[in-house]
């Protein structure tokens, strides 16, 4: 769905397109579902464009349900603002690919049930993205083997400032003045558009002065420089990782001439300022990444493809640059430190919802829900319903900008909200290891149900065919479960859900076992060597390791636990052990003790103070066997507290900053006697 104008709205209209009669819809339905007219077309973008424009100027909140035609609709809204006759907000809705051409077999009824799923989606209202400026000067760099590009860096350096770096030097060159030349082998390079740092080694630069054979400077090494637009005519594999999400950087390893001017225009077109989605947000309090220097999870670095994120003392640092909004680094992060914003997790949910319970309000079964991106799932399903049969009545697509985001809380609210699967269809750009992931920690959180784990699947598929081959024939029943409030952020969503399946199941709270690396556990504690340092305490970033005030004890609260690690990296005895599990019941809201001991008392004045086990350790290992401990009251100091080891060391005789004794005071009676 598209929004172009944003207006105060009142009433609804909906103007469907019958795509030159391909396409029968039900005006009596899209009333039913909440729309106060419904005015049907035969070609909307072309012969009915009258109908387009009598709809924006007269109505309030117009949805035209076609979207492959949203370029027409821009310019036509674009033309009517400028006669200021534009009155109304209008939305874009793809109904034909998604829910307009589908199998001959297909029920009308569920057809219907899913174009008013889709509608009610449309028009949701969307929460607003947070941007960032992005500033491309035009300073232009280009990568090349030899001089051959150097007339296309000639041209391009009339109204861009580039730069040429070749790896092999030529023999003769005339300075131009329309780009600056140099040579070296580039090591690496990161950034984005308007902010790219390059880094080269045997750089050396032409100089410009002089007569006769070309002159380069002294090659040194680790030379950087920094940029606005990278063209890269020489790696046959990118340079940075994630290139399709990396603006700025364009890729074409032995170009022809037409593709130097396609590549020429991409690059002058990058010249302004342009605003990039804040894709996450990050709550450095909340990062369980590091503590003194001791590293705990690493869940969203390992997970990046762009290479996006890196440690940043205790937290990270996520580069809006390199950034390109896959959100997988949200989908894993197991305290919320990372959140999606674009859109945030609870809308994510409100759409989920309102797609699979406006199906269900007006069909028979309950919808299939499938995650598409909107570059190859939306492509995919467009020709599927273009040149074969198209998604069943019964799926219903989920469009986002990529499917790395959607994580196993997403998914367990899809079959809590009612869907009967949860797809997603992965594409050539996904990183195919953070979607696996997900899915599988869904089969382990699930394995204790009743639900069968293939209503959880990944589609690896890029044809028609195989899609289809997929979806059609494959239809699991509907099952029952106890309604789930899906409130709150991913923990909380996964965890009623679990909790809601068992316990419609008739099970009692139990663990479910999980793997290593899973963001729900306990740990445990060797008690054979732990010494009750409390070093683990005061390294956890959640909250789920505490200490008493009167007496040395360890206590989880297994709910707060993400199986961060810094715990277990931290203790000096190695005596911590992650227990990755999901455990439901009240025990898991409560202080549980894992490990304490009594205090030891001082023996002057009784207070409690150390560990018991530990002081006597102390006392055992000393006496006797250290000349410091031997045949003295020394190990008596070992048994006192602070305040009363001071006060004896003090008054020691053997103290060695003892003065002598203080001279007794004369009085009148010692002369007398005297």
């Amino acid at each position: 769905m598209k929004k172009i104008v944003s207006h105060m709205k009142t009433d609804k209209t909906l103007v469907l397109c019958s795509c030159d009669h391909s396409i029968k819809y039900n005006s009596e339905a899209f009333k039913a579902g909440g729309f106060d007219d419904v005015i049907t077309t035969d070609q909307l973008c072309g012969q009915d464009m009258d109908v387009a424009v009598a709809a924006l100027t007269q109505r309030d909140q117009v949805v035209f349900a076609c979207e492959q035609q949203a370029r027409t609709f821009e310019q036509l809204t674009e033309e009517l603002h400028a006669e200021n006759a534009l009155q109304a907000s209008l939305d874009l809705i793809d109904l034909r690919d998604r829910a307009g051409w589908t199998g001959p077999d297909e029920k009308i009824k569920q057809v219907e049930a899913k174009q008013l799923a889709l509608l009610a989606d449309a028009t949701l209202d969307r929460p607003g993205t947070k941007v960032r400026e992005v500033a491309s000067n035009g300073t232009c760099l280009i990568i090349a083997n030899d001089a051959s590009v150097l007339s296309f860096a000639e041209t391009l350096g009339e109204e861009l400032a580039v730069t040429c770096v070749l790896e092999q030097a030529p023999e003769t060159i005339q300075p131009s003045a329309h780009y600056d030349l140099a040579v070296g082998h580039i090591q690496s390079i990161s950034g984005g558009l308007g902010a790219f740092e390059v880094v080269f080694n045997q750089f050396s630069t032409l100089v410009a002065t002089g007569r006769g054979a070309s002159q380069f400077t002294t090659p040194r090494d680790a030379a950087s420089s920094t940029c606005d637009i990278v063209i890269d005519l020489v790696s046959d594999e990118s340079l940075l990782a994630a290139e399709s999400t990396r603006n700025g950087y364009l890729r074409e390893p032995a170009p022809d001439a037409i593709r130097l001017s396609t590549l020429g225009a991409q690059a002058k077109a990058l010249v302004g300022t342009f605003e990039k989605p804040l894709y996450v947000k990050y709550e450095g309090s909340m990062c369980a990444h590091s503590r003194s220097r001791k590293t705990g999870c690493t869940r969203c670095i390992d997970t990046c493809g762009a290479k996006a994120i890196r440690s940043n003392g205790d937290g990270i640092y996520i580069d809006p640059d390199m950034c390109g909004g896959c959100g997988g680094c949200a989908s894993v992060c197991p305290t919320g430190a990372i959140v999606y914003d674009d859109p945030p997790f609870e809308f994510l949910v409100k759409r989920l919802k309102t797609l699979v319970q406006t199906f269900m309000a007006h069909a028979e079964i309950p919808p299939r829900v499938l995650f598409i991106d909107r570059t190859f799932g939306r492509q995919l399903i467009s020709d599927a319903a273009r040149f074969s049969q198209g998604l069943p009545a019964d799926v219903i697509p989920y469009e986002v900008d990529n499917v790395e985001l959607i994580g196993h809380a997403e998914l367990l609210a899809t079959l809590a909200a009612g869907g009967s699967e949860a797809l997603i269809l992965k594409s050539p750009r996904t990183a195919k290891t953070a979607i696996t992931n997900q899915s599988g920690l869904t089969h382990r959180l699930l394995s204790p149900t009743r639900v069968d784990l293939a209503r959880v699947r990944i589609l690896d598929v890029s044809d028609i065919e195989s899609l289809e081959s997929a979806l059609y024939g494959t239809r699991m029943p509907a099952f029952k479960h106890d309604e789930v409030a899906l409130l709150g952020g991913r923990r909380e969503v996964a965890k009623r859900v679990i909790a809601a399946f068992l316990e419609h199941d008739g099970e009692q709270a139990i663990s479910v076992a999980l793997e290593a690396g899973d963001p729900y556990g306990a740990i445990e504690v060797d008690s054979d060597k732990c010494t009750l340092c409390l070093a683990c305490v005061s390294q956890c970033p959640t909250g789920a390791l505490n200490d008493r005030s009167d007496r040395p004890e360890i206590n989880l609260v297994e709910n707060a636990c993400v199986q961060c690690g810094l715990c277990a990296n931290t203790c000096p005895e190695q005596a911590i052990t992650l227990k990755p599990q999901l455990s439901f019941g009240k025990q898991t809201l409560e202080q549980v003790s894992l490990h304490g001991e009594d205090p030891f008392e001082c023996i002057e004045c009784g207070r409690p103070f150390g560990v018991k086990s530990t002081i006597e350790r102390i006392i055992e290992k000393l006496d006797g066997n250290h000349w410091m401990y031997t045949n003295s009251d020394n190990t008596k100091l070992v048994k006192m507290c602070d305040d009363c080891r001071i006060n004896a060391q003090y008054h020691d005789e053997n103290a060695p900053l003892r003065g002598p004794d203080r001279p007794r005071v004369r009085t009148t009676d010692d002369y007398l006697d005297s």
